[in-house]
């Protein structure tokens, strides 16, 4: 089965910066999509980033894009989310999940991904 574990959360101010990390277990499919997820209090859960590591696409919620990087290590199955210049409505629990069929075409959507980790906590101070 797939394992999925999330790390990287913590207490930051705001402007600061993070680098949160998804290890993979247990994926033995030839493609796929591993996307971060976001789900702040009180709100729905709403995608952030995906990367497809056979090709290298990567993509962003358009809020996002120049604040937020995604990058894979194949040599340890992680996947990372760095997180610059953070604010204090970017504080939720930040998940990542895996999905087999559409590989990050429907990234924003977290009803079609199949596997998911706890998640790990961002929060930022104002």
């Amino acid at each position: 089965d797939v394992q999925l574990q999330a790390s990287g959360g913590g207490l930051v101010q705001a402007g600061g910066s993070l680098r949160l990390s998804c290890a993979a277990s247990g994926l033995r499919r030839p493609d796929y999509g591993i996307g971060w997820f976001r789900q702040a209090p009180g709100k729905e859960r709403e995608g952030v980033s995906c990367i497809r590591p056979s090709d290298g696409s990567t993509y962003y919620a358009d809020s996002m894009k120049g604040r937020f990087s995604i990058s894979s290590d194949s040599a340890k199955n992680t996947v990372y989310l760095q997180l610059n210049n953070l604010k204090p409505e970017d504080t939720a629990i930040y998940y990542c999940a895996v999905e087999t069929f559409y590989y990050c075409s429907q990234h924003g959507f977290p009803g079609l991904f199949d596997y998911w980790g706890q998640g790990t906590l961002v929060t930022v101070s104002s």
